[in-house]
């Protein structure tokens, strides 16, 4: 088994590997196939060494609900059953990873931890605490990147058209086919199948936010996958913008849950023909969504107006004493209680689905900045309405998209108006030009 590319690994302390059994602490990839860290560990594993794979449940985790939770365990049931095909234990951990990881490592006497690279602030606390607790090798490898995000640019990008030129350089020597995973041969360690009842019984989380019908885990993502590249891929960049038309691939709660590879899809739709539905497709997945990772690595305050840019803060601020038509509470948000139909249809799909179309999450966040008291009224609003109700919340690219909406990041200024500055505008008719408002407000509606 080949080693994986080193430009994906990075120490995140600095003790070295040592004899005893290879740990990969499975966090951000939550799955089995193409999944790098895991390939790292087997390798790090070779025929001599035992490999189990781990996971530590938090009893509750920031802006997280029962709707989340279900859609991570569930998919975490199959990981534990494919792995076990492999010879490839899986344990769950309950409690915090700073306590759990080092207990663990000391009670199996394990001489290498693998885990996954994260850019959030809460992901890579845990790592930098639990590097300093361990007297063995914590490696951190990129499995979420096609171009890993700490090779790819060692600095906060300004915007696409920056970051555009650097993956595009790249793509060729990262954009591959994965290996196979081995199977693990000879007597692994002891570790009992996971009671899944008494995890789901564990968590302590709002279960008022209900699960939807989404089918989660590695075998429906790789579904979706072919089914988007067999049908919507070939009209995605006609009708990517229209709510109506069932056009983008919805694989964006696999993306967050790490149940399918940003790489696998890249990789097929890639190698399913060439045309402007392959590179707009590849400009969102790759360029777009990978420069969202680039950001929250480098900006550790992504999700607050601190890491706005300092013409979006300047021309924000200027219209402060701005009136505003409407001004509604969180609460008002929350329900889908306002004036707009279209609005609150949009809110309404998020709420029920747990998703958004695209377009339609920029014109929602854009609205909530329209009828907040304040900029940083709109932007906690909005991260606390996506991070809630949305599967792919708690993402980099969710912090990214709410402060392109509120405060430019990434864009440039526009021409200036009230309340918005110079921020980009989006307003009803825009959309009625995009697609049949109507039809969307039929089906989402009160």
């Amino acid at each position: 088994m080949k080693h994986i590319d080193s430009r994906r690994i990075y120490a995140l302390n600095r003790a070295g590997d040592t004899v005893g059994p290879v740990v990969y602490w499975m966090s951000r990839e939550q799955r089995v196939r193409d999944n790098w860290g895991l390939l790292h560990a087997r390798f790090a594993a070779g025929e001599s060494r035992q490999l189990a794979v781990v996971f530590c449940l938090m009893k509750s985790y920031p802006g997280a609900a029962l709707r989340h939770y279900d859609f991570m365990l569930r998919g975490l049931e199959e990981v534990e059953s494919s792995l076990a095909e492999l010879g490839i234990p899986f344990l769950l951990r309950t409690g915090n990873p700073e306590s759990e990881i080092p207990a663990l490592a000391g009670e199996i006497g394990a001489g290498l931890i693998v885990t996954d690279f994260d850019p959030l602030r809460i992901k890579r606390q845990w790592q930098g605490r639990i590097a300093k607790q361990l007297e063995i090798s914590l490696l951190e490898v990129d499995g979420h990147n096609v171009v890993p995000a700490r090779f790819v640019s060692d600095k906060r990008e300004y915007a696409a058209r920056t970051f555009r030129p650097k993956v595009q350089k790249l793509l060729p020597e990262f954009l591959t086919d994965f290996p196979d995973l081995l199977p693990m041969r000879g007597e692994s360690l002891p570790i009992a199948r996971t009671d899944w009842g008494a995890a789901r019984d564990y968590i302590d989380v709002d279960r008022g936010v209900g699960p939807v019908s989404l089918v989660p885990g590695e075998s429906a993502a790789r579904n979706r996958l072919e089914g988007f590249i067999s049908k919507q891929l070939s009209y995605y960049a006609e009708q990517r913008n229209d709510p109506n038309a069932d056009a983008v691939s919805g694989l964006s709660p696999y993306f967050h849950f790490g149940q399918l590879a940003p790489q696998r899809a890249a990789f097929e739709v890639a190698h399913s023909g060439v045309g402007m539905n392959q590179e707009a497709y590849l400009e969102e997945l790759v360029v777009r969504r990978e420069l969202s990772d680039n950001f929250c690595l480098h900006s550790p305050a992504y999700d607050s107006l601190e890491a706005a840019p300092e013409w979006a803060l300047k021309t924000l601020g200027e219209c402060t004493g701005d009136s505003r038509s409407y001004v509604y509470s969180q609460d008002e948000f929350e329900r889908a209680a306002t004036h707009s139909a279209l609005w609150n249809a949009a809110q309404n799909q998020l709420l029920r689905s747990g998703s958004m179309h695209g377009y339609m999450r920029m014109y929602w966040a854009k609205k909530v900045l329209e009828w907040s008291a304040s900029p940083e009224a709109a932007l906690d609003t909005v991260n606390m309405l996506n991070d809630r109700y949305a599967l792919d919340g708690r993402d980099p690219n969710g912090y990214v998209g709410a402060l392109w909406s509120i405060a430019g990041l990434h864009d440039r200024p526009w021409k200036k108006r009230p309340v918005f500055g110079s921020v980009r505008y989006m307003n009803e008719k825009g959309c009625r030009r995009k697609f049949d408002v109507d039809r969307y407000i039929e089906r989402w509606g009160a």
